[in-house]
């Protein structure tokens, strides 16, 4: 396994960046605020997240004078997804949702000042997208702007330091009296980025210079690959290790990979997956189930040596089994994860479950099981 680490993990907190003594960080990131999808219909997207768990809380429509689109806010632990849908046939969110099918919009960043961080991103390359606006309301303001990153994807930059309210000004808090399923997800763990071939470091270099990530991992097209395809991958983090992204484009094999296929779907460079922590993978992978999302099939022979692998595994293999999760380890410990097929028609974004004991990893022990059931699934669309 060829696992390339950056120098900076020998250091004892290699997701703090050290800043010369006197001089502040000037791009600090507090978390991720929310994650935004362009949908076709956002009530009905919100009614199939409510079944995974996450709670209408807010809403924005003609009801609060938007006359042009309608968004959900929902919520789960400290996850929060934003559905977007236009109410005209013309404007930016109706194009993206023609070009990309349901997809990532925004990737939002809780930032402690917007205006700051915006001019600091553009002043080291990226590309504005608006200026830093202030919105308010009778529960305060808030401070937004946002920039550009890999294809149509934005991250916005919110500063919410001084709003006591729901979500957002604009938006109508809801009092949601419809039945919501408990998944037990926490959080985002990560967010998986496709990006076209030869991107990946080009990408890489703009986290680092603009956000002041920190490269974790490099996993070469010798690790993440089967005997038909094959993916390059580097990891970044920032914001003390609360924001982790790993960077993927395909590489050359036999067949297309998975990131051939996203990019060929979505028409363009996008979020592939979306991974949420959760505190119990087998009950989250069930509730999940429950509400309408599949998982990739696991032959049995995978777990035949799972407690060989992973020796201080503290679930049965038999739950394992059922759900079809898969295990690893490395030195800090092991974890649980579990990928879905796409939520959507078009074979593009999917989410993944992970159960982190300890572990920093992604499971890179699970590549070879993982490529081979995703393979299998782009086999059945004729995609492979």
């Amino acid at each position: 396994m060829t696992i390339q680490i950056d120098p900076a993990l020998a250091e004892p907190d290699p997701l703090s960046r050290a800043m010369p003594a006197g001089e502040a960080d000037p791009f600090p990131l507090e978390g991720i605020d929310h994650v935004e999808m362009y949908v076709g219909n956002a009530r009905q997207a919100a009614a199939y997240w409510s079944n995974l768990g996450f709670r209408p809380v807010a809403y924005r429509g003609l009801e609060t004078g938007s006359r042009d689109h309608a968004s959900w806010c929902l919520e789960q632990g400290d996850a929060r997804i934003v559905l977007t849908a236009a109410l005209r046939l013309d404007g930016d969110i109706a194009a993206h949702v023609a070009a990309h099918g349901d997809g990532v919009r925004d990737i939002a960043f809780t930032v402690p000042d917007a205006t700051r961080a915006f001019e600091h991103a553009v002043a080291s390359g990226a590309a504005p997208v608006s200026e830093p606006r202030v919105h308010e309301d009778e529960y305060g303001r808030v401070v937004r702007a946002a920039i550009a990153t890999y294809g149509d994807t934005i991250h916005s930059l919110i500063e919410r330091s001084d709003y006591a309210g729901t979500f957002m000004p604009g938006y109508s808090a809801l009092a949601w009296s419809g039945a919501v399923r408990d998944a037990k997800l926490l959080s985002f763990d990560h967010i998986v980025g496709a990006v076209g071939l030869g991107d990946m470091d080009q990408w890489v270099d703009f986290y680092r210079r603009v956000l002041g990530f920190s490269q974790l991992q490099h996993f070469s097209d010798d690790v993440v690959s089967t005997d038909y395809s094959a993916l390059m991958s580097k990891v970044v983090a920032g914001g003390k290790g609360k924001i982790k992204f790993p960077i993927c484009e395909p590489a050359q094999g036999l067949r297309k990979s998975q990131i051939d296929e996203f990019l060929d779907f979505y028409g363009s460079p996008g979020a592939q997956h979306l991974a949420f922590a959760t505190s119990d993978i087998v009950a989250s992978a069930a509730a999940l189930q429950a509400g309408g999302v599949s998982f990739l099939s696991i032959p049995d022979t995978y777990y035949e040596d799972v407690l060989e692998r992973v020796p201080d595994l503290q679930t049965t293999v038999e739950d394992l089994r059922g759900q079809g999760v898969l295990a690893d380890c490395d030195e800090d410990g092991h974890l649980l994860q579990i990928f879905s097929r796409p939520l959507q028609d078009r074979p593009t974004m999917f989410l993944e479950l992970i159960e982190r004991h300890g572990a920093r990893g992604f499971g890179e022990g699970n590549f070879k099981a993982l490529f081979e059931a995703l393979e299998r699934a782009q086999a059945a669309r004729g995609n492979l």
